[in-house]
């Protein structure tokens, strides 16, 4: 029993599953690694697929838009410049440069006349009356810019109008002139004057054909005559006024002018109004009573010619045909039962003492009161291109034709223009 062979003891479960647990684990890891690859190659080839159907479906797309004509923008990269920053120079400093800039050329006009001492009834009453003293008393007042460094002025006609009156002006540093009137312009609210010296500051003159609405102005004048170099700032409120202004004793219709919502002011009139770059773009004229802040002023273009004329010939010179006109619109020809709604009607009216002006080129002509002048020169005339718009255009002595309508009936007539005195 001793020598009997003792039973072997089996290994233990454990240890006999052991490498089958292995060898499975490294089948697992087998598969994973299978899909892993399986699906990297299917994502590679969805790619692929997606890139290729995205180009024949772009390809198709062109094609077809390129059959509408439709061109889609270039693929190729463009080079964007960054823009260049521009320093802004503020209104409030802008106004300041220019006032300093324009001001030393900007001149008060002070007028004198000799008045009597004391009140005469007779001479008031009756026209008749003791002999009287007078004394040289300031009557009024304006504004002038000085357009050449020997001293020629530019101011309204309305400001020197008194022939009998003296005129004296002030400049900037405090020094008095006498002042000669040079020429009163017959068409416009203008005049030019002159004082004695030489290398006196001058302005610029700017483009008034290039204004914009809502552009900011600064307007330079004598206020009340009391107040000199006073300065208001505003903006362009309209362009191509026409308005009918009396003062000093003229009364007159100004075409093409500029209204303005800078404060002018009685005193105001003949001076500047700038652009903020220092540039004269019109002369102050009037202003609206009814209203508040709505003044006019006449555009430097308009006077440069005037001023050419003064510096060559030493007077302001102009067309005259010698009419006395309306324009015609839809309300006047309504009103006036009348055949056509665009023209210059012959008729007397404010401020005319004839329908037709005895000697003139028109009553040359034959031209009547009722005749409708449709075209000059071949020129139609509107209410935006009326009669005096077309007429500065000429000088005096050129041939010119007419269209007319005559009681129903158009005519072509030919006059030669004349010269409109002051």
């Amino acid at each position: 029993m001793l020598n009997q062979e003792l039973p072997k003891i089996s290994e233990p479960e454990e240890k006999k599953t052991l490498p089958q647990l292995e060898e499975k684990n490294w089948g697992s890891k087998r598969f994973f690694r299978i899909l892993i690859l399986i699906g990297f190659v299917s994502a590679i080839f969805g790619l692929l697929s997606g890139v290729i159907s995205g180009i024949y479906f772009f390809s198709q797309i062109k094609d077809y838009l390129g059959k509408l004509n439709i061109k889609l923008p270039e693929q190729e990269e463009k080079i964007v410049e960054k823009p260049v920053y521009l320093p802004q120079v503020s209104e409030e400093e802008a106004t300041i440069n220019v006032f300093n800039e324009v001001s030393p050329a900007v001149v008060s006009i002070v007028i004198t006349k000799d008045v009597p001492k004391y009140f005469n009834p007779f001479e008031e009453f009756f026209g008749f009356g003791i002999p009287q003293e007078y004394e040289k008393k300031e009557v009024g007042g304006g504004t002038g810019f000085i357009i050449s460094s020997d001293g020629m002025i530019l101011t309204n006609k309305h400001v020197v109008l008194d022939k009998e009156a003296d005129y004296t002006v002030l400049t900037n540093d405090g020094r008095k002139f006498p002042a000669k009137v040079l020429a009163r312009d017959p068409g416009q609210d203008l005049a030019v004057i002159k004082i004695e010296g030489s290398d006196f500051s001058v302005v610029k003159l700017g483009d008034s054909e290039s204004l914009q609405i809502g552009q900011t102005v600064i307007a330079i004048g004598n206020v009340l005559g009391e107040f000199r170099n006073s300065v208001s700032v505003g903006v362009i409120s309209g362009l191509g006024r026409t308005i009918t202004a009396s003062g000093g004793g003229l009364v007159e219709t100004l075409e093409d002018v500029i209204q303005t919502d800078a404060a002018i002011n009685k005193g105001n009139s003949g001076g500047p109004l700038l652009n903020l770059k220092g540039e004269v773009i019109g002369i102050n004229t009037a202003m609206a009573y009814e209203a508040e802040n709505i003044g006019f002023t006449i555009p430097i273009n308009k006077a440069k010619k005037a001023i050419e004329q003064v510096k060559k010939f030493g007077k302001i010179v102009y067309p005259f045909l010698g009419v006395c006109w309306s324009v015609i619109n839809e309300e006047v020809q309504e009103e006036l039962n009348l055949p056509v709604d665009y023209g210059a009607l012959i008729r007397h009216g404010e401020g005319c003492d004839y329908a037709i002006y005895p000697g003139s080129a028109a009553q040359k002509a034959s031209l009547k009161e009722g005749d409708i002048i449709l075209e000059f020169n071949g020129e139609k005339i509107t209410s935006e291109n009326s009669l005096g718009k077309i007429i500065v255009k000429y000088n005096p002595g050129d041939k010119i034709t007419l269209k007319i309508l005559r009681e129903g009936k158009e005519k072509i007539i030919e006059a030669t223009l004349g010269e409109r005195s002051e």
